[in-house]
């Protein structure tokens, strides 16, 4: 009778069930599609969109900002719940009135775009928010989601969705 060698068994059982799970892993992976733009005019559009929303907020631009959202906004925040247009505007002006360095960079690689047929284009991304608290930087990065109405040739933010905070 041969003698069972348990640290070969212990061995090629471990081997098996890590190569299952690379397996398993490499195909789960392969179905994850990578994003590709499926219009590239309107990719680099509502790219291009975001800078100009978004360098409005870091110079604390109320004036420009209050041209980018349409007045029936709907921004929906995780923590904060469902706030409108004039509710928005207000917050900004608190926001910027405390003179915290906030700014937001969108993170690279993130940002993607899909059109909405007769209305405009869904922006998803992820973006990181910095501000000086107690003499310190404090940022954080969170998930949205934009959606754009194009109407009479002008690009406006309709609806927001925030989260991950």
């Amino acid at each position: 009778m041969k003698k069972i060698n348990i640290t070969k068994i212990l061995f090629l059982s471990t081997a098996i069930f890590l190569l299952a799970c690379s397996n398993s892993i490499n195909n789960k992976n392969d179905q994850i599609k990578k994003y590709s733009p499926v219009s590239q005019e309107l990719y680099d559009t509502i790219a291009y969109m975001d800078s100009v929303l978004f360098d409005a907020f870091n110079s604390h631009n109320l004036d420009k900002l209050k041209t980018l959202f349409t007045e029936d906004l709907e921004f929906y925040h995780d923590k904060g719940g469902l706030t409108g247009y004039e509710e928005n505007m207000k917050n900004f002006t608190e926001n910027f009135a405390k003179n915290n360095k906030l700014n937001r960079k969108l993170v690279p690689g993130s940002l993607e775009v899909y059109p909405i047929k007769d209305y405009g284009a869904m922006e998803i991304g992820s973006h990181t928010f910095c501000h000086i608290e107690n003499g310190k930087e404090d940022c954080g990065t969170f998930k949205f989601v934009h959606v754009w109405q194009k109407k009479d040739g002008a690009w406006k933010i309709s609806r927001v969705v925030s989260y991950g905070h």
